[in-house]
Order: structure tokens, then C-alpha cells, then sequence
């Protein structure tokens, strides 16, 4: 567990670096990144109850307010070019302190998908935002 908290932490640090994937609602900031699933290791897949793929995606959000992790209710969905929509079901990842959501999605192909993403930090009201995303599965 331990392993798959500094994965998700190193990519929480090093995705940002490539381009700063935040949206943020006030004192409010939602981080996110979008990875082929194939690159996480074999236990740490396991351990966070995802499924290894060359054809699988996972979205990674964390909601923070004041640099710490924030419990919150994420939901979203997913849609191609042809409009065919995905919905997607986030699991929530606790780990020393910080609190992941995790999203698997299918990537049969390199395509734009439309992420559409909705927030909710205890009984306030539901941040929404949206990003597009270009995917590659592996060959």
C-alpha cells in the first residue's frame, strides 16, 4: 500500500509538471490526470482494486482545499467524437492522509474523449467542469 500511495503521489507531482491539470472553485482545487492503466505496477493495480490493460484508461482525481485532501462526492461521464458516452465510477482511494478517486475507462482506440466531471465537498454545491484528452492505447 504503501507503494501505491508514493505512485499516485508521483504522479500527482510529475503529470502537473508536464502541464498543471487543476481546475479550481474557490479555496477549492481538483487535480486530475488521465493514464493508461498498463502503466501501473502489477500489486499496485491489485492493491487499488483496478485492472491492468492496454486498452484501459484510468482517471485520477484529488480534491484538496488548503493543500489537504478533501473527501467529496466525484462523478462524470465520458464522451467520443460519435457522442457515444461512458459513465464513470470512481472508487475512493484513502492513504496516509490523502483521498484519491479512481476511474477505469475503456480506450479501444487513439481518439479525443470529452471528460465531463462533477465535485462535491460536503453539502455545498457541485463544482462542475470539463477537459478534453487525447488517448493512445498500447499497441
Amino acid at each position: 500500500m504503501r507503494r501505491f500511495a508514493s505512485l499516485l503521489l508521483c504522479l500527482l507531482v510529475a503529470l502537473p509538471a508536464l502541464a498543471e491539470r487543476k481546475q479550481s472553485f474557490g479555496d477549492l482545487d481538483v487535480h486530475y490526470s488521465v493514464f493508461n492503466s498498463s502503466f501501473l505496477q502489477p500489486d499496485i493495480a491489485a492493491a487499488a482494486g483496478l485492472t491492468r490493460s492496454k486498452t484501459g484508461g484510468v482517471l485520477n482525481v484529488a480534491v484538496l482545499k488548503d493543500g489537504k485532501g478533501q473527501p467529496a462526492q466525484v462523478s462524470g461521464q465520458i464522451k467520443n467524437l460519435l457522442g457515444q458516452t461512458t459513465v464513470l465510477n470512481f472508487k475512493q482511494v484513502l492513504e496516509s492522509g490523502a483521498v484519491y478517486y479512481l476511474a477505469e475507462f475503456p480506450m479501444n482506440e487513439r481518439e479525443m474523449l470529452k471528460f465531463s466531471l462533477s465535485v462535491e465537498v460536503g453539502d455545498s454545491t457541485p463544482n462542475s467542469f470539463s477537459f478534453d484528452q487525447e488517448v493512445f492505447p498500447e499497441p
